[in-house]
């Protein structure tokens, strides 16, 4: 049995046990003013330009982002390194459900066995109806999956091949060559190279982010600055969302804790003429980049979207990137294609109007293997995917991978 713990013993347990809760409490801090988290403010200094007055709206970058110790401000940091590599695919292998569920769906087309052929419309159709289900299942928008599986099946009509194992094999490699040709940037996408170019010519590097409401182009261009900054480039922010209240002191914080400088002149004001300002007082002071942020708005908001078609066409910036989210499926079309239309039809001035250069892809690693909306946005656009955001943090940031993408959308 347990022994008996005399009155002695007893006193000291008691003494131990309240030994421990103080310790507790003092460790803890308890309720007191000291113990408790500062609510974050929105406030950041402002500091004093070196350039023309009139031009000199760049406020200075605190040693702190408002209202965050040094351990909060660590967290939106990551890793501390930025490497922007190709994002990867964990593992090439897959588990014995998903073999079970890919050796179902062939089973069904055992039909087709037999010995050498040529490929007619109705030997492909069950192939192509499947792969056709299999890329909407991963997010490819129904529209875009339609128009790359008939081009596929026209591709291989009268084509000789033996057997059911020649006509999946066909129909796979002919769908990889058409999805790695879609992903495939036909223009050169190498942002620190062109910003090399920019600098040996004494002029900054713009880049404009744009979108519709809510999907994160405060952040991704924050992460992308980051990203420059760690190639040694100087970067400086411009708060062109005059628009959302709190979108510049959000961009500020953003500033503080990447110290850069943040160039802006309120609300209310005209977004194009700030940029345009930013990008002379940029050149003025030295810096490699400006990084445009703009207001959120939706496609169908036509002064919103003549106003960012007005920026856009007059400061010309290097690179115009469209911000969305990994989620959509459909919903990507309608909004990228409805975004390139507004700003044609809302065109500024007489040349020939700005449309969207690039697309970066936020939330990239919420969605498993649900990769679709990056195929059905650059189908829309002609435009490639540059970067997508796979994380919380300022490092959180990669190249697309396009190979990786196809392997994906088809295992």
């Amino acid at each position: 049995g347990v022994p008996a713990v005399g009155a002695k013993g007893a006193r000291q347990q008691r003494g131990f046990v309240k030994k421990i809760k103080k310790n507790l409490e003092e460790t803890s801090g308890g309720d007191s003013a000291q113990g408790k988290k500062k609510g974050r403010s929105w406030d950041p200094s402002a500091g004093n330009g070196k350039a023309d007055k009139s031009l000199d709206r760049c406020t200075d970058r605190p040693e702190d982002a408002p209202g965050e110790s040094l351990e909060e401000r660590a967290q939106h940091l990551g890793t501390g390194k930025s490497d922007v590599d190709n994002w990867e695919i964990e593992s090439d292998d897959e588990d014995s459900a998903s073999k079970s569920k890919s050796k179902g769906m062939w089973d069904k087309l055992k039909l087709l066995a037999g010995g050498s052929r040529e490929l007619s419309h109705d030997d492909l159709s069950p192939v192509l109806e499947q792969f056709k289900d299999l890329l909407i299942s991963k997010n490819v928008a129904s529209e875009c999956a339609d128009k790359l599986c008939t081009s596929v099946g026209s591709s291989l009509e009268g084509k000789t091949i033996s057997g059911y194992n020649g006509v999946k094999n066909a129909v796979k490699a002919a769908m990889e060559e058409g999805l790695i040709r879609i992903l495939t940037p036909k223009q050169d996408m190498d942002i620190v190279r062109q910003v090399k170019v920019s600098q040996a010519k004494k002029q900054p590097y713009v880049i404009v982010f744009v979108g519709v409401n809510g999907v994160g182009k405060s952040t991704s261009l924050s992460k992308v600055c980051f990203w420059l900054k760690s190639q040694k480039f100087k970067v400086m922010l411009a708060a062109c969302d005059t628009f959302r209240s709190g979108a510049v002191e959000q961009l500020k914080t953003h500033a503080a804790r990447l110290d850069v400088p943040v160039f802006e002149k309120g609300y209310n004001k005209d977004a194009a003429s700030i940029a345009l300002d930013s990008v002379k007082y940029a050149a003025q002071m030295g810096f490699d980049v400006v990084l445009v942020d703009t207001a959120g708005r939706m496609q169908d908001n036509e002064p919103l979207m003549r106003s960012l078609s007005k920026l856009v066409n007059l400061n010309n910036p290097d690179l115009v990137l469209f911000v969305g989210e990994a989620l959509v499926g459909n919903d990507s079309i309608d909004q990228v294609t409805k975004f390139n239309k507004a700003l044609k039809e809302t065109a500024y001035g007489s040349g020939e109007p700005r449309l969207i250069d690039g697309i970066l892809l936020t939330k990239f690693d919420t969605i498993d293997d649900k990769v679709g909306a990056a195929v059905s946005m650059v189908y829309v656009t002609g435009q490639p995917v540059v970067l997508v955001g796979v994380g919380q943090t300022y490092t959180d940031l990669k190249k697309l991978n396009a190979k990786n993408i196809v392997k994906l959308l088809l295992r």
